[in-house]
């Protein structure tokens, strides 16, 4: 009896904090007596061993086959001695026997210990595997656990997460006991178990982020339609309101910049920039250049190429520093963008009209004669120019963040 208690409460208790399914645990019980006796009897009969819910223990069961000749006496029985146990027993009838399962050496026990835990294991593993393959693309919080060539082991309770290191932030720095929030990008099942990849770079970090910060998106009245990220740096956002009533920009800000203030934090200051989506390409790309100015845009539909023109003053915000907001432009309206100043394009109508009207060829051959040493001049001046231009593009970027948050107060 007290073998018996002692056996429903392991049973309970494998169940209640491994979080398994019980039937997982009583077919691993049946599965560890049935392979202890098949050691023991050297695998010579036909058994069989069931989980009897009333007892509270797994029996053995012997199964023989009815037969005119007995051949072999562990698995055939003759019609005589069958009628013994089952007179209306016939031939090809199978007999099943009760065996007494409580006289396994501490050998067997020891086996169909390992057997339950084997499966126990198994099943554990199926079941983290399980549940969390239901939430790949979900923001979860962790603790780091330790390093590993470059790699965070993220402890998630139950479970065991990888954020490899081309998935993490740009010059954020972890220690062990850290808490880190990332996205679920995927779960693969290994050898060693379920391995839960991690990512804080990926676009749809940003998007689960704003999710989370802003109803407005969660009840599906807005809509973000477009993301591209330079994770840690800048990052822009295209959104669109099913309501006309909801303007999609506000509501992702928040009042006084809350909500979007909130997502700068998680992600340790990555400029974000929150635009309005448009199918018109043209208007598109002006929202997603923003906070520069544009003055014109030619479009060129079969080969998805943009040309825009911005205010000699604007040049610097549009391009960005190290052609930033340009390239994030270009991500994510998926065209080719060409920016040009209005005075450069001024020039370059000059200089069309001029090649009509007749220039002397003299002041063209002395202009090409003088190339040669521009060339060499503005080769000189070209890293001091990026220079500037970076510096130019900083410097308007941070009026342009400061006159955002003034608004937004």
């Amino acid at each position: 009896m007290d073998t018996t208690v002692n056996l429903k409460h392991a049973i309970d208790q494998l169940v209640k904090e491994k979080g398994i399914d019980r039937q997982v645990v009583l077919e691993a019980m049946e599965q560890a007596v049935l392979t202890a006796a098949n050691k023991k009897y050297r695998n010579t009969r036909e058994l069989e061993a069931h989980y009897n819910h009333e007892t509270g223990e797994v029996e053995l069961f012997e199964f023989v086959t009815v037969v005119e000749d007995v051949e072999d006496s562990y698995k055939e029985i003759g019609l005589d001695e069958a009628h013994e146990i089952d007179p209306e027993a016939e031939i090809g009838d199978s007999l099943g026997e009760k065996l007494d399962s409580s006289g396994f050496s501490r050998i067997a026990a020891q086996t169909a210990k390992q057997v339950i835990i084997q499966k126990v294991r198994d099943a554990e593993r199926e079941t983290i595997y399980n549940e969390y393959s239901d939430r790949i693309w979900e923001v979860i919080t962790g603790m780091v656990r330790r390093f590993e060539k470059g790699e965070l082991l993220i402890d998630l309770g139950r479970a065991e997460a990888v954020l490899p290191a081309k998935e993490q932030m740009p010059r954020e720095v972890y220690r062990p006991g850290d808490r880190i929030r990332a996205i679920i990008t995927d779960i693969r099942m290994t050898t060693k178990g379920p391995q839960i990849m991690l990512s804080r770079t990926h676009p749809s970090m940003l998007a689960k982020l704003f999710e989370a910060e802003v109803p407005e998106i969660a009840e599906g009245i807005v809509e973000i339609n477009a993301i591209v990220r330079d994770a840690g740096s800048r990052a822009k956002i295209a959104v669109s309101s099913n309501d006309r009533d909801v303007d999609p920009v506000g509501a992702c800000v928040g009042m006084r910049g809350a909500r979007v203030q909130n997502v700068v934090s998680e992600l340790r200051g990555e400029k974000i920039d929150i635009i309005p989506w448009s199918e018109d390409i043209a208007r598109f790309a002006c929202n997603a250049l923003s906070p520069a100015q544009v003055s014109k845009v030619f479009v060129d539909e079969e080969k998805r190429a943009l040309e825009i023109i911005v205010a000699d003053d604007q040049l610097s915000l549009a391009i960005g520093k190290r052609g930033q907001n340009v390239s994030l432009a270009a991500r994510l309206t998926g065209c080719r963008i060409d920016i040009k100043s209005e005075s450069k394009v001024a020039e370059s109508e000059r200089q069309e009209f001029s090649s009509f009207d007749g220039t002397d060829a003299d002041e063209e051959l002395a202009a090409t004669d003088e190339a040669p040493v521009q060339e060499q001049d503005a080769v000189a001046l070209d890293n001091a120019a990026v220079e500037e231009q970076d510096a130019a593009a900083e410097e308007q970027e941070t009026a342009a963040d400061k006159s955002t948050d003034a608004v937004s107060e």
